[in-house]
């Protein structure tokens, strides 16, 4: 039985091969479907890729406070709702220790304070990003050490003058020697690197307003080293209360990073943390609160069915090549009617008629699916490289691409096979 079926593919075989140009037309809509699909799910794995190391660069179970400057319209409608809201003392080191000892399910918290000078070592100045953070900050974001160690209690404690650096900093002044224990200028303050941070490749310029910042380029001191021996924009609140429409920063922190045990407490933790701080700042909400994991990954539920979509259109691809492959093959049995006849009249079997004009389109369009997934491996990397998106050609994505063409087949193959097996074989003979 399985010669007999052998020699009904060779038959195939030597019909694929006797029109080669028809074979290759009729495989092309199977090669551009299946390349399609390839590229489509290469596309939508990268980008959720990003999604995943984006969320991994703005922490788990996240909550950002930033400062923001109160709606006019909303804190000033009238003179008695202007007197009532008398002076906020803004974003302060104060509300973050309050955060810490009051709000249940805290795991870790960062206060941040951050601006930009001039850093100096041995001669060279480049121009850099201080952030003022605590001992929790690392941790929030997953930030592991090339070398050296992290701040300890005492150091954050008494504001001692010590930094860890970003890896484009130590390459530009510590290139070929240790930078642990050198001293280094920011300002007018020197400081000591106690540790080097891994360099990071992910770019996150678009997620900053998150609390995502370049990592390679900064430098990490202390949060009360910053407000100790460099800036403490709280000591300034008393002059702004005498002239609260002056547009000036009074806000003691540029942020307060937050970071719950769970996901599942996000959603309460940030109702409870905004009726805390409404209190604390005397009713006036010059403070936003954000969830950025949930932002990404409401992004990441938009880019899916975005990605769904691309794979049904390119999944289109294939069902047009599969109608190709039916319409060829039925336009091939009216073509080998005699062919057919004489296989008939000479002892075929109707299953070996099946099984002969099977086999040619299966083998149509499993070389089409194998050409397809080349060249769908091809564009991908082309896509990367020329437009700069980024591309993950998962091994799911290459055998669900194939498997479906081998479907299309033998779906969209057995139609006109069967036709084929069915017809008389005296009126095969005599057909013109």
């Amino acid at each position: 039985m399985l010669k007999r079926y052998m020699h009904d593919i060779v038959i195939a075989i030597e019909a694929i091969t006797s029109n080669k140009l028809k074979s290759m037309l009729t495989a092309l809509g199977i090669i551009f479907g299946v390349a399609a699909v390839i590229s489509m799910l290469a596309i939508g794995n990268g980008a959720q890729q990003e999604i995943i190391e984006q969320i991994k660069m703005v922490g788990v179970n996240n909550i950002v406070i930033v400062p923001v400057t109160p709606n006019d319209k909303e804190t000033q409608s009238s003179d008695d709702e202007s007197q009532a809201r008398k002076f906020s003392p803004g974003l302060t080191l104060a509300d973050a220790n309050a955060i810490r000892k009051l709000i249940p399910g805290v795991e870790n918290i960062s206060p941040e304070v951050s601006f930009n000078s001039s850093l100096q070592y041995n001669g060279v100045r480049y121009s850099a990003r201080v952030q003022g953070v605590s001992i929790d900050y690392f941790k929030l974001y997953n930030l592991p050490l090339e070398t050296g160690d992290y701040f300890n209690a005492e150091q954050d404690r008494y504001g001692i003058p010590v930094c860890i650096i970003g890896s484009n900093v130590r390459a530009k002044f510590f290139n070929e020697i240790e930078p642990i224990g050198k001293r280094i200028k920011f300002g007018n303050i020197w400081l000591k690197v106690v540790g080097v941070l891994k360099k990071t490749d992910i770019t996150v310029s678009s997620f900053d307003n998150a609390g995502v910042n370049v990592y390679n380029d900064n430098i990490f001191v202390p949060i009360t080293t910053v407000l100790m021996r460099y800036r403490n924009r709280a000591l300034i609140n008393k002059i702004i209360s005498t002239n609260p429409t002056q547009e000036t920063n009074y806000n003691q922190l540029d942020r307060i990073i937050v970071q719950m045990e769970n996901t599942e407490m996000l959603n309460s933790t940030t109702e409870v943390l905004s009726r805390m701080m409404i209190r604390r700042h005397l009713g006036v909400k010059d403070y936003e609160i954000t969830v950025p994991e949930m932002l990404l990954k409401q992004q990441q539920r938009t880019k899916d069915v975005f990605n769904i979509v691309l794979g049904a259109i390119a999944g289109i691809s294939l069902l047009v090549g599969g109608i190709g492959i039916m319409n060829i093959m039925f336009a091939s049995v009216m073509e080998r009617i005699k062919e057919i006849g004489t296989r008939l009249a000479i002892g075929a079997k109707k299953s070996d008629i099946v099984a002969q004009f099977l086999s040619e389109a299966i083998l149509i369009s499993v070389s089409g699916g194998l050409i397809g997934v080349i060249l769908g491996v091809i564009l991908s990397y082309l896509i990367t490289s020329i437009f700069d998106i980024k591309t993950i050609v998962s091994l799911i994505s290459v055998v669900l691409a194939f498997g479906i063409s081998a479907a299309v087949g033998v779906i969209f193959g057995y139609a006109p096979a069967k036709k084929a097996s069915e017809r008389d074989p005296i009126e095969s003979l005599r057909y013109e």
